[in-house]
């Protein structure tokens, strides 16, 4: 029997639906051309000399003034308080090849939406098929998924690093510092407050390796020390929240402006709830205010016990895929937000006093739209991010997507028992190109177990809502009372 078998003729045909299907029905082209999103076009340099009551002299759009024999050519300029109405449009697929980023966007939102698909696919058939000792195939889309997604948000973290003036640079830095300085706080937290189990995974992790090694007739001690472990991954969690700097202080102004915009009560209670999901996914690790009080409520003078352990986990995981889908459905609010910041300058630059060139107000108007990607992959990286780190804890944690499951199969990870059984089984089956790969996997199976990482990519997730809730509440602190004064 092969290692993926099923799942390589998945993956096959789902590369053949990326290369040949996805360019010409694009899911992140739809989500910006269905004709919901309207963006404001900037207007001509005719329409504004006209509207400021300047006319045409002598076909020169300029006026010259001579300086020892050579023309200085000056911009024409028009009163800020001009009576200035921007036209509309529908976003079209011919403007999208304006956007800055929008490959990037493209790219990362259609392969997300491939890599999901093969995920649902191998689930199905793991669920049905039931086989042993098989490697599921999605967790290596989900891992490209996230490496995209790290590459994109560095790609702009960079671009807002180079930036010499408007202090991106400084934000930046001291947003690193602070989240790794709140990461090292947060790891030494007993788990009787956060229940990730990296305490019981680490430990798991040292043993397996210690014994793997002896095995191979080598002595050691663990490949790596507790207080060595936490630093890497503290280090780590200053990166990620670097990287969620910007999306959260531009998720917070998109939210401010999308509350305006829509009026109606269900759609403002939905985008108090979208703003407010990442705080609700890192309560669901926080055991005295979830997880103690869902179990165990307290009725009268006893506590009665509600669900298991594994009824809670999965739980967990619907909690946070219902949150994801709450926010890719009120993506477009937000955009549109963000779309009338140029209508919203505008308006702001009629109460100002004085004179601006049309080339600034035309730069004005246009950069808004031409910056539509940006703000779409802030908006939507933290998003993938949270599904598919979700996606992963999982498949490689070993839970189940059973309300109430009697047993936790992992499709990806084996237990110790077993994996003596399937190896030989393997063994004799297999043909010799097989069996040393299956060896190989057998032994990477004994020293990363689920317990390893269960706790590993619980944290993980927990930590990418922390860090996008705390920028967040900072930029809506900013932008309504900061930005207010």
């Amino acid at each position: 029997m092969g290692v993926i078998s099923v799942q390589l003729v998945v993956t096959m045909v789902m590369a053949c639906v990326i290369q040949k299907i996805i360019p010409h029905y694009s899911f992140a082209r739809w989500l910006l051309c269905s004709g919901s999103l309207r963006w404001y076009q900037h207007p001509t340099e005719d329409e504004l000399r006209s509207l400021a009551g300047k006319h045409q002299k002598g076909g020169k759009n300029k006026k010259d003034r001579k300086y020892n024999g050579h023309i200085d050519n000056k911009p024409l300029t028009i009163p800020k308080d001009i009576d200035l109405q921007l036209e509309t449009k529908c976003i079209a697929e011919v403007d999208t090849l304006a956007l800055h980023y929008f490959p990037e966007f493209q790219w990362l939102v259609d392969f997300t939406v491939a890599a999901t698909a093969v995920y649902l696919i191998t689930e199905l058939y793991f669920c049905m098929a039931e086989p042993s000792g098989e490697m599921n195939i999605s967790v290596i889309w989900s891992l490209l998924v996230l490496a995209f997604v790290i590459k994109i948000l560095f790609s702009l973290t960079a671009h807002y690093f180079k930036l010499e003036e408007g202090g991106e640079r400084s934000l930046c830095i001291t947003f690193a510092f602070f989240f790794f300085v709140k990461a090292m706080a947060i790891l030494i937290v007993t788990e009787n407050y956060l229940e990730f189990g990296l305490e019981t995974g680490f430990a798991n992790f040292s043993e397996s390796a210690v014994q793997f090694l002896e095995n191979q007739g080598l002595e050691s001690q663990g490949p790596i020390s507790k207080l060595t472990f936490k630093l890497i991954l503290a280090l780590l969690c200053s990166l990620i929240g670097a990287f969620l700097t910007f999306p959260g202080l531009r998720l917070a102004q998109m939210h401010l402006d999308a509350l305006t915009l829509n009026t109606g009560k269900v759609t403002q209670t939905l985008l108090h709830i979208n703003f407010l999901a990442p705080l609700i996914m890192v309560l669901l690790w926080v055991k005295p205010i979830t997880k103690d009080y869902i179990m165990n409520p307290t009725l009268g003078k006893e506590s009665v016990p509600l669900m298991s352990e594994k009824t809670y986990d999965t739980l967990r995981l619907w909690a946070i895929l219902l949150l994801c889908i709450l926010r890719l459905a009120m993506m477009r609010h937000h955009l549109q937000a963000y779309l009338n910041l140029a209508k919203k300058g505008v308006e702001q630059m009629k109460k100002e006093a004085g004179r601006i060139s049309t080339v600034d107000l035309q730069k004005m108007v246009a950069r808004v739209f031409y910056y539509l990607c940006v703000i779409a992959l802030q908006y939507v990286a933290p998003l993938v991010m949270l599904l598919h780190m979700t996606l992963l804890l999982k498949t490689l944690g070993g839970h189940s997507w059973g309300i109430y499951p009697e047993d936790t199969y992992s499709p990806c990870i084996v237990n110790e028992d077993s994996q003596a059984a399937t190896l030989g089984q393997g063994e004799a089956q297999g043909t010799q190109t097989v069996a040393p790969l299956s060896v190989a996997l057998g032994g990477l199976r004994t020293v990363f177990t689920p317990l390893l990482f269960r706790g590993l990519l619980s944290f993980l997730t927990w930590w990418i809502a922390a860090c996008l809730f705390s920028t967040s509440l900072f930029g809506l602190f900013y932008h309504q009372y900061l930005m207010a004064a």
